[in-house]
């Protein structure tokens, strides 16, 4: 199951105390102050692991507790500090904490390591008291307690490039025939409903990422449909390939859905239209694709890369132009310019 935001509990351990003790044997029935000091008690820490690709672990053990420091006894004998806590968490995750929202961390990195609560330190024993004027102390430190606290995780997925269009545009299926991930393909809406990431490979060993989005519907920077579950997974890409179904196969007009997904990017955030982003014509096999693709550029005077990623037409073009573009040259159908939100 895929998991992209949880809420969790965090407590470190408390400290273990300080001890009050003082040395008393058969020859040494006055010996002085022994007692050891407490252990530390164990962090809660956050890891960054490539490894990892959702949240769900946290789901199912929203709780993370630290074991506390051990106690100090006598003959000096400090207590055990606790070993800190772990946790796996996905590249691209932020925390927050609760219940005001205030940013903690912004977990991007790989071998990232962050500690979201500090544990405790170990009280002293009576044996730090001593002193020359001050032969039995009976003074001892207790444990300090753990960081505590309520915090919200939320995975924002990085890759080079995301593929943002409408359910059905055929974003699923382009990134099995460019890549080794296998996302699920149907032809029903909704088919992907949580980002697939697939790592295109080229032959001097070179690589880029591309993460297949969710589709977006009209509406989503409102939450319709899987709106900001969707949106939020593009922020960190660093550009888009907007994928049109430039058949119309499911009748809608593929200048109307790309004018109305540029719409819903700019109101969820303005921020997303100063992405690079590629245009890619895909359904090129289907019956009115070529007047559609001419009636597109004429429109907005752009050159959409036209593929048909069920046929495996034009996608060795369009795997160059998606490392051109991951690499800041500007391929063919690439904007780099924001564009107006109602495109005419």
């Amino acid at each position: 199951m895929f998991v992209d935001r949880v809420k969790i509990h965090a407590k470190a351990g408390d400290g273990g105390s300080g001890c009050v003790s003082f040395r008393r044997e058969k020859f040494v029935p006055r010996g002085g102050p022994d007692g050891g000091n407490g252990g530390d008690g164990g962090d809660v820490v956050l890891h960054v692991d490539p490894h990892t690709s959702h949240l769900a672990d946290l789901l199912y053990q929203p709780r993370l507790i630290a074991g506390r420091g051990g106690h100090g006894r006598g003959k000096k004998q400090h207590g055990r500090s606790a070993a800190r806590l772990t946790v796996k968490v996905p590249p691209g995750t932020e925390v927050r904490r609760l219940p005001d929202g205030d940013p903690v961390a912004d977990l991007v990195e790989a071998g990232t390591e962050f500690v979201l609560c500090k544990g405790g330190r170990g009280g002293r024993g009576n044996a730090v008291f001593r002193s020359s004027t001050h032969q039995a102390p009976r003074e001892f430190d207790l444990g300090a307690p753990g960081e505590e606290g309520d915090f919200e995780l939320e995975l924002k997925t990085v890759a080079d490039l995301g593929l943002v269009g409408f359910p059905n545009a055929g974003k699923s299926t382009l990134l099995s025939r460019i890549s080794r991930a296998h996302p699920k393909v149907g032809s029903y809406p909704f088919t992907t409903l949580h980002p697939v990431v697939g790592a295109i490979e080229f032959d001097d060993w070179g690589k880029l990422t591309v993460a297949d989005i969710p589709g977006l519907v009209a509406g989503a920077h409102r939450n319709v449909g899987l709106g900001h579950g969707f949106l939020r997974h593009i922020e960190r890409c660093r550009g888009l390939a907007l994928l049109l179904d430039m058949g119309g196969t499911e009748g809608r007009d593929p200048r109307t859905d790309y004018a109305t997904l540029l719409e819903e990017l700019e109101l969820y955030n303005p921020v997303l239209l100063r992405k690079p982003r590629l245009v890619v014509a895909n359904k090129m096999d289907a019956p009115g694709a070529a007047e559609h693709l001419r009636r597109f550029r004429r429109k907005f005077r752009l050159k959409p890369i036209p593929i048909s990623a069920e046929k495996g037409e034009g996608l060795d073009v369009l795997k160059q132009a998606f490392r051109d573009a991951a690499g800041g040259a500007p391929p063919p159908g690439f904007a780099a310019q924001p564009e107006a939100r109602h495109p005419s």
